[in-house]
């Protein structure tokens, strides 16, 4: 058993209150659930409760929030989760809507890490995109999935090199800037020696 050791309200949404148990902050509720169950500090009650309480009440508004959030932009799974918990929801109210969004295919991170990887393909190299989607919650199996199948980048090296060398010396200096700023946006040393060799034409110049 837990004790609710106190009950306030949110600065921000003030028909909502933060319950905190054992002293720790637990979960949000809406002031009118919190009436409703005649929650008040110095109740013990499981911890369990409180949950299934949070879930009867207010897991369509939990899902209605996540759709909102989602009519802007695509998120992952990941994402979603960390924005309920921030809005005070427990891990049963969180799970119910990603798996309502997954069945509704609202929520798919196959799909995000497909859009995420062909948008960003002319700027970002392959090892740069798969990690970015990696810190957005997509597993390293789907980002390597997604980053795969865009074959071959060579050509957009090429063009942002292009873009780089503009007005600067072709020098041996600007060769090995050039080479590491297109190994730092996450081309392939293959890719990245392509286009150097495009700009620079091909020799055996020192290059690392």
């Amino acid at each position: 058993m837990k004790t609710i050791t106190a009950i306030t309200p949110q600065k921000k949404s003030p028909d909502r209150c933060n319950i905190f148990l054992d002293g720790e902050f637990f979960c949000g509720m809406s002031l009118i659930v919190v009436m409703k169950n005649r929650l008040k500090a110095g109740m013990k009650i499981d911890a369990s409760r409180i949950e299934e309480i949070q879930l009867e009440t207010e897991k369509n508004e939990a899902l209605d929030k996540a759709m909102t959030l989602l009519s802007s932009y695509e998120k992952t799974e990941k994402q979603v989760r960390d924005y309920l918990k921030e809005k005070g929801y427990t891990p049963l109210v969180i799970s119910y809507v990603t798996d309502k969004l997954g069945e509704y295919g609202f929520v798919s991170d196959e799909s995000y890490a497909m859009r995420y990887a062909d948008a960003y393909a002319k700027k970002k190299g392959a090892k740069l995109i798969a990690l970015e989607l990696k810190r957005k919650g997509v597993s390293e199996e789907t980002a390597v999935s997604a980053t795969e199948k865009l074959g071959d980048q060579t050509e957009f090296a090429v063009a942002i090199a292009e873009k780089y060398v503009k007005n600067k010396p072709l020098d041996i200096k600007t060769k090995q800037k050039l080479y590491r700023h297109l190994l730092s946006k996450g081309f392939s040393y293959d890719e990245v020696q392509s286009a150097t060799d495009r700009m620079f034409g091909y020799s055996d110049d020192e290059n690392d």
